[in-house]
């Protein structure tokens, strides 16, 4: 029996959706609502086998957003009734450590997800709000909550407990988290798949790189340990988070240029990284177009994200005794050959050889016949992963 299923990842101004058939997997329409709640219409963009349109709508909420996609699915004729809906699945950022797996909806786990909100106050309110829209108007509708934090739930607590009082971690939570599971659940499975061997038998280090940057070592297809930490802002220097510093550094900041918690916070997630060290962007495009030129901070600006990708690559293969697959995903991973490269040099201590011309075509194997090391481009989807948790738990 065919199951039509929906994903749903709802942002501060933004929401994102594919609609799929399972289990075949074929993808029926995705999309995209834009400048949510910023003035009195939305963007909304959509493709569609062919098909690619970008227009207006009017509307400033999500639950608009909601109302006209659903109208949008039945006027097209995508569906042909909302009953055929069998499942939407959501991304949600955090699950804390109630969450180990994704998770049915129900009024239970709704109030568990409002509670986390207090760990992930950017995203868990936003990602409620998709989920409640939905729920009004597709009440019958099984409603899954797919979490960015529940793929590192394997984490042993070595790994995710921070050299602080403990009774931080009992009383308040304070641990490694980690995000992007979904992506690096995804891309391992996908990396296993192409080589045809089993998940469990690989030892893999994920490289999600984009505008958020984190890196998961992975063992008998689990998460073993992760860079990003409490908080996505832990870890690799990003587009605009400093990732790991100095933790005095803060107090001395704050002391010396007579700084708020909530300044202090702001300069580390939105005007640090890449943004902060070249001055002048946080995408490294940019960036890499303007150190071709000479541009001595942009040059800095690519040494320091690969130098510290580089050192976790090196860690994350010391904990896992050894490396089998090294995989690029997400925005800068999937298309920057400049990057990578710069990541891979000096990497054949570990194994890791690029093929230079493999590497500059974006190829899905890009290591050379001498590496040891399975070096792997993988586009990742997080849509279809929420999808597949989805299917699986209706």
């Amino acid at each position: 029996m065919a199951n039509k299923i929906m994903s749903i990842n709802a942002g501060s101004s933004s929401l994102k959706f594919q609609l799929f058939e399972m289990p075949e997997e074929e993808l029926l329409v995705k999309g995209l609502f834009e400048r949510i709640g910023l003035e009195d219409q939305m963007v909304f963009s959509y493709s569609m086998k062919e098909e690619k349109v970008k227009t207006t709508v009017e509307g400033k909420t999500h639950e608009a957003a909601i109302n006209f996609l659903l109208r949008f699915l039945l006027e097209r004729k995508i569906l042909t009734s909302l009953d055929e809906l069998s499942a939407v699945g959501h991304r949600v950022a955090h699950g804390g450590e109630e969450f180990k797996a994704s998770s049915l909806v129900d009024q239970n786990a709704l109030i568990k997800i409002k509670d986390l909100g207090k760990l992930a106050p950017l995203h868990n309110p936003v990602n409620v709000v998709g989920i409640e829209a939905l729920k009004k108007e597709l009440p019958n509708c099984p409603q899954v909550a797919v979490f960015d934090t529940s793929f590192h739930q394997t984490m042993a607590p070595k790994n995710y407990i921070y050299p602080l009082p403990y009774r931080f971690y009992e009383e308040n939570n304070v641990r490694r988290y980690g995000f992007h599971g979904t992506s690096h659940q995804f891309v391992a499975t996908e990396a296993a798949s192409y080589l045809g061997k089993p998940l469990e038998s690989l030892k893999i280090i994920s490289c999600h790189l984009g505008n958020g940057a984190s890196i998961c070592g992975i063992k008998e297809g689990k998460s073993v340990i992760t860079s990003m930490g409490f908080t996505p802002l832990a870890g690799l220097m990003m587009g605009t988070r400093c990732g790991d510093i100095d933790p005095s550094i803060i107090p001395f900041l704050q002391n010396e240029k007579n700084l708020s918690a909530s300044e202090m916070d702001q300069l580390m997630n939105g005007e640090s990284g890449f943004k902060g060290v070249t001055g002048f962007s946080s995408d490294t495009r940019d960036i890499i177009s303007e150190a071709e030129k000479g541009n001595e901070k942009a040059k800095l600006a690519l040494d320091m994200f690969a130098g510290r990708v580089k050192q976790t690559i090196g860690a994350y293969t010391a904990e896992l005794d050894g490396m089998d697959v090294l995989i690029f995903t997400a925005g800068i991973g999937e298309n920057s050959s400049v990057i990578r490269e710069m990541i891979c040099e000096n990497l054949t201590f570990f194994g890791v050889q690029i093929d230079q011309e493999l590497n500059q075509q974006n190829n899905k194997k890009i290591s050379s016949a001498a590496s040891s090391v399975e070096v792997l481009v993988v586009e990742t989807n997080e849509e279809l992963m929420i999808v597949r948790d989805t299917f699986q738990l209706i």
